[in-house]
């Protein structure tokens, strides 16, 4: 990448996918939701891995082109970069369970890289971000419902 476009890189962040023992499912709809983010300008896959943990904890990392079968993920792992180093790998998989299959998905946001690049002219530096899981969001507002229930 040249530093004119790094200066204009948005966000990356990452998320990890993960199926129980026995219940990986990577199905032609993931793919091809991730294929319409990419076609539709939202996101830049920076990279792909496939995680196997086996039942003794010991993990195989596969990255998209040696997964089999790619479908409409063909277009985009021809501009993947390898980013994530074996560190990276443990780090993810420690939060694993024991038998099960997970991918990992390290993508730029496109949808806000011109914010972050004039943040950055302004001087500004990103300092904090983070996510909020959509089971903790769903939990506050059973917790709220319950509340507001006891309270009648």
């Amino acid at each position: 990448m040249t530093d004119a476009a790094l200066d204009e890189l948005g966000p990356v962040d990452f998320i990890v996918v993960e199926f129980p023992a026995g219940q990986s499912n990577f199905t032609g709809e993931m793919a091809d939701e991730l294929v319409r983010l990419v076609d539709a300008g939202l996101i830049r896959v920076v990279d792909i891995l496939i995680l196997a943990k086996d039942d003794d904890g010991a993990v195989e990392a596969l990255e998209l082109s040696e997964a089999g079968d790619l479908g409409g993920l063909v277009s985009i792992e021809a501009e993947l970069a390898e980013l994530l180093a074996a560190d990276d790998v443990a780090h993810l998989a420690a939060a694993m369970e024991p038998g099960s299959v997970a991918g990992v998905l390290v993508y730029e946001n496109l949808w806000s890289a011109g914010f972050a690049a004039a943040a950055r002219r302004a001087g500004g530096q990103l300092i904090a971000n983070g996510r909020i899981p959509i089971q903790a969001i769903i939990a506050s507002i059973e917790a709220d419902a319950e509340l507001e229930t006891a309270g009648q």
